[in-house]
Parts: C-alpha cells; structure tokens; sequence
C-alpha cells in the first residue's frame, strides 16, 4: 500500500520533467524488462490458451492503456492526495460491478457504505464556500480511470485462475506498451528528444515501475494468499493516508478541513462497503483487485 501511495508522488516528480505519456510508456517498458527477466529466470512462461487472447487484449486496453490515460492526465489537473482518494473508490465499483455481472450478493451496510464514500468524496473535493475546489476536468479523468480498473478487475477474474498473477501483469504492460507506442511516437516523441537528458528525471519513473508496477502486485497477491482477499483488501483504504501524508511531506501539498473530513468519511465507507457477515475464504479470481497497475 506504501509503494501504491507512492506511486501518486513518484508521478508528479516525474511530470516535472517528462510528459504523461511518456511517463507511462517508460514505466511500462522498465517493468516489462524486469518481469520478463524474472519469468525468464524462474522459466515461469507459459502458453496462453487460443480463447484467452481476446481477455488479454481486452485486459490491457482497459488497463494500462485506458486506466493510465485517465490517471495520468488526470494528475496534471488533480493533486495527488485527490487522486488517490477517488482512486480508492475502485473496490466500491468493482463490487456494484461483480453484483451486476456475477450476481454477487451486498448486504445493507455495503450498500451503505458506498454512498457514503461518495458523500466523502463530496466533501473532500469542496472548499469553504461550498464549491468545488478542483478541476472537474481532472476529476472526471481520474474517474476513466476508476470506472477502467473495474473493467480491469472483472476481466481479470476470467484469467487468474488459469495464469500467475505476475505473469498475466507482465502480458499485460507488454499489450500496454505495444497501445501506448503510437501515441507516445506522435505526439510526445518529440517533446522528449528535446529534452536535456540527465539520470535525475528517470528516477521517478524508475520507482514507479519497479515498486508500484512490478513490487506492490507481488505482494498483495502474496499476502491475499496468506490473510485472505477481506482482510488484505481493507488495507488498499489506507492509501490516501499514505499518500496525503507523504504528500505533505515530499511535495508540500496543504490539506484543509474539508479534506481531512472528506479522507476519514471516504475511508469508513470503504471499509464498510467490503464488510461481510463472515470472512470469506480467498478468491484468486479477485486477488488483484484494489489499487491496479
């Protein structure tokens, strides 16, 4: 969750410098490189069965390509103590999602608890004056994003159970890399070449791929495996904490009242949004599913 919270920061250091896309793309390329040379070195490769293509291609245009896009993008406009408070709303949607299309069942207090992680929203992104105090640009961006990592997760549940879980990663920021190389061509290839390059401006980008792309899904899908999916996916709500706190710290980022509020309402109705009468046992179809990519 440490390296997930990071990742907001490690972004906007790296945008200091560096365009979105080139930033993603970079990431991708240095996390393809380091999960191939484990896979390789573990001979962990696999055949992928003929009618898994489609769910993989699939998979990766929902993310990376379209979960980055929204992200990235949309943290030119947001902070990212914001954009991590509304990118923990994905286990909310993930479980409307799974109700819809697997008929997974939500109790009152879940459904309780997402509409109050949305009142927290609310009034996480309001200032005094009772208006909203960022960019609905960068907001609805952030949101891509979200309502992509839901597509991502459901996807998701079709493979997991047939392919490692860093396996299917590194098939995926591969796609993703190959779906990002024509933008990144037109539109950023030039802007980058232009660029005084120094080792400085890749560290970011750097943390970004080895901890939040490659790192972070080893561990979490570790620790599903050990704790179980309810009692390791409450942890994904302590990322904006994280990222507020480091925020404050790294980037000098000023939380208000309003903010502060706004985490602590957020927080509670994600947590009650995933409580269960029991803890059930663990769902490999689920054990990404929280903060992605």
């Amino acid at each position: 969750m440490i390296f997930w919270a990071f990742s907001f920061i490690w972004f906007k250091m790296a945008n200091e410098d560096l365009r979105p896309v080139t930033i993603v793309f970079l990431r991708l390329i240095f996390a393809v490189v380091l999960l191939t040379t484990y896979l390789a070195f573990k001979k962990r490769f696999v055949k992928i069965r003929k009618g898994d293509y489609k769910l993989f291609f699939l998979l990766a245009l929902f993310e990376p390509f379209f979960y980055f896009l929204g992200e990235s993008y949309g943290l030119t406009y947001v902070s990212a103590t914001v954009c991590s408070v509304l990118i923990s709303t994905i286990p909310v949607f993930a479980a409307i999602g799974a109700r819809l299309l697997f008929r997974e069942k939500l109790t009152v207090l879940n459904y309780s608890g997402i509409v109050i992680s949305f009142i927290g929203v609310v009034i996480f992104v309001l200032n005094r004056e009772g208006t909203l105090s960022y960019s609905m640009k960068g907001i609805a961006l952030i949101f891509v994003a979200v309502f992509s990592a839901v597509g991502y997760n459901l996807t998701l549940s079709r493979l997991v159970n047939h392919y490692s879980p860093i396996y299917i990663v590194n098939v995926q920021n591969i796609i993703g890399a190959v779906l990002f190389l024509p933008i990144f061509l037109t539109m950023e290839l030039n802007p980058f070449l232009e660029i005084n390059f120094n080792f400085r401006m890749f560290i970011p980008v750097i943390l970004l791929a080895v901890f939040a792309s490659c790192a972070a899904f080893i561990l979490f899908a570790f620790s599903v495996r050990n704790l179980g999916l309810m009692k390791a996916n409450v942890f994904t709500n302590s990322i904006p904490i994280f990222t507020a706190f480091f925020s404050f710290l790294i980037l000098r980022e000023k939380l208000t009242a309003f903010n502060l509020i706004g985490m602590v309402v957020v927080i509670s109705g994600l947590y009650m949004s995933q409580l269960r009468g029991r803890i059930e046992p663990p769902d490999e179809a689920l054990t990404l599913t929280g903060k992605t990519a």
